[in-house]
């Protein structure tokens, strides 16, 4: 019976030459053909397709954005000195990006599309923008109401900024999977800005610059899509989702257009990167509503970070999973603890830090390692699976492509600075 079929597969094979089938098409019908008539029936290895590498940023947190933003800069740098290439950019070694307010803002920098078909800003020209404009980005105001005693409503001065930055470009625009949370008052429940959406639905696709005030938002803002189809009453992400990391994960699990052979979390790779946490101890609480809402966001960025480390290590997947977090390393009293400078020297004190591991219900512990170690183990398994795709027959991912990429308006770091 197998004799007879192999005229059948040839012809086959052949008419898929003659009409010029994709060569992605073809290499499967190779593999199912090698499988079904040499009685290959094992089960493929797994990852044998590789893993979906998925980068998270949380909000704000101790560090305004910094601590994230440092470590994406040491992170580029490990990757252009191991991989040789001087060049190299993060949205190179990643395949999802999630970012919650100034995560968000990290995120659209380093994965939206420049003139030249790359990354608009490299980690350091990120970093630089964060030191400058870091806690910047909102200026208070005095507060009305019960949402704004809560939740200490601003009023946003980061439009010309991201207007600069951004110009025209939208979440179509951008080079990898992009998700940015918001909170959506219509709905009463969360909202991801999702590249993938964008390119389905028109009325999903949003200005980048617009995006990026709404995730920073402290106070409701509208929001049009670049049709003027749909309008949206949002604020911050860091209120609605401090760590997205979850969101993502679950994007790909149920994104089998983009990532048709992930299965499981033993099918990821993921980083997740806080922003240190607030000031401890029971002598630097209060009981404001705000530090209350600041307790909950940061209970449920760990209860992200615990669930999630449950679930790798249940997979069994060792390195598939590393979050890298601050604890508190300066008093509250500190008096440089709020300048540039001072945020700076304290997202450093934190890379330097041993990395935290979560347990979910059982709190936390040190590990040997420190985060800027753990950083660097990661980037090597990066750097892995960046040379094993050369060679492999299945993408891992298959992103949804514009049918015509927008020429990017964006302007460079130092006429932004002059904002």
């Amino acid at each position: 019976m197998a004799m007879a079929a192999v005229p059948m597969f040839d012809d086959f094979e052949c008419n898929l030459q003659a009409q010029g089938a994709d060569k992605l098409t073809y290499e499967i019908f190779s593999i199912l053909e090698n499988k079904f008539l040499f009685g290959c029936h094992d089960s493929p290895p797994v990852n044998s397709t590789g893993k979906v590498r998925i980068l998270s940023v949380d909000a704000g947190g101790s560090t305004d954005g910094l601590l994230a933003a440092k470590s994406l800069a040491h992170l580029e740098s490990f990757l252009r000195a191991k991989s040789g290439n001087p060049n190299a950019r993060i949205a190179h070694f990643f395949d999802v990006v999630a970012g919650a307010g100034v995560g968000g803002i990290l995120a659209a920098l380093l994965f939206t599309r420049g003139k030249d078909g790359e990354p608009l800003f490299s980690a350091d020209d990120a970093l630089k923008l964060i030191i400058d404009y870091g806690g910047k980005f909102s200026r208070p105001v005095a507060p009305t109401g019960l949402f704004g005693r809560v939740f200490r409503a601003s009023k946003p001065v980061g439009k010309k900024l991201f207007k600069k930055v951004f110009g025209e470009l939208t979440l179509k625009d951008t080079l990898k999977a992009v998700l940015i949370p918001c909170y959506d008052l219509a709905t009463g429940s969360p909202v991801l800005f999702s590249r993938a959406d964008a390119l389905e639905m028109d009325g999903c696709d949003f200005k980048m610059a617009e995006v990026c005030g709404a995730t920073i938002a402290n106070q409701a803002v509208e929001l049009k899509s670049a049709d003027g189809r749909k309008k949206m009453s949002v604020v911050g992400g860091g209120i609605a989702m401090s760590n997205p990391t979850a969101a993502a994960i679950t994007h790909v699990l149920n994104n089998k257009q983009e990532f048709p052979f992930c299965k499981g979390v033993e099918d990821l790779s993921v980083i997740s990167l806080g922003n240190g946490e607030m000031d401890c101890g029971a002598g630097n609480m209060n009981s404001s509503p705000a530090a209350y809402v600041r307790i909950a966001g940061e209970g449920a960025a760990d209860m992200v970070d615990q669930a999630v480390s449950m679930a790798f290590d249940d997979a069994k997947s060792g390195k598939s999973y590393v979050r890298i977090q601050g604890n508190c390393i300066f008093g509250k009293t500190d008096k440089c603890r709020s300048s540039s400078s001072g945020l700076l020297e304290r997202a450093e004190g934190m890379l330097g830090q041993k990395n935290v591991e979560s347990v979910l219900f059982r709190g936390k512990k040190l590990v040997g390692s420190r985060n800027l170690e753990k950083l660097e183990l990661f980037g090597g398994e990066l750097i892995k699976e960046q040379q094993r795709r050369k060679t492999s027959v299945l993408p891992p991912v298959i992103l949804k492509q514009a049918a015509s990429p927008r020429t990017s308006s964006a302007t460079t770091l130092s006429t932004v600075s002059s904002c």
